[in-house]
Order: structure tokens, then C-alpha cells, then sequence
């Protein structure tokens, strides 16, 4: 896989946005991506330098479609990315803030 296909897309939420000041960035990554392949993945595609990464696999939610239809949203996979003290941000969270 390459790096654009493991970070999908960035999770843009309140809780995410405060982690933004400490350089701890949200992001839904590929199902099948472990952790080296998530640090791999953000030091290519926004140029900085990974210290830690976590990740969560978040299940699907119920949802209903009218009066008795109902199904799930899809399950994904979380990853929160922190970087290392001496790296610079990411300039996509920066214009948010």
C-alpha cells in the first residue's frame, strides 16, 4: 500500500482539534495498516517526524432508514498520531485553528 491509501482522511472533531496544540494529530487510516505502516505513511506524506501512535477500531453505529429499516455505518480504524518535540505541525490542522 502506499501512503496516500493508508491516511484516508483527518478526524476533525473538538477533542481532536485540542490535541492539535500539543502536535497529537486524528486520523481514520486503512483497516489493514498496523502502526509502523500508519508513522511510515504520515512522516511521507506530511513531512514530519512520528513519535507514538495509537489506534483504535471503531465499530460501526446503528442506524435506521425510515420507519423499519435499519443497518450499520461502516467500521473503521482510528489512529491518533503524536509527534516528536523537535518536529514541525502539520500545516493542515494549523489553518483550522
Amino acid at each position: 500500500m502506499i501512503a496516500h491509501d493508508i491516511v484516508i482522511r483527518p478526524v476533525i472533531t473538538e477533542k481532536s482539534m485540542l490535541g492539535a496544540v500539543n502536535k497529537v494529530y486524528t486520523f481514520e487510516v486503512a483497516k489493514s495498516a498496523n502502526k509502523i505502516e500508519i508513522a511510515k505513511a504520515c512522516e511521507e506524506v506530511f513531512g514530519v517526524k512520528v513519535a507514538k501512535v495509537n489506534t483504535v477500531s471503531m465499530r460501526g453505529k446503528f442506524r435506521r432508514q425510515g420507519r423499519n429499516n435499519g443497518g450499520y455505518s461502516k467500521s473503521w480504524k482510528k489512529a491518533i498520531v503524536k509527534l516528536t518535540e523537535d518536529s514541525k505541525p502539520i500545516e493542515f490542522f494549523e489553518g483550522m485553528m
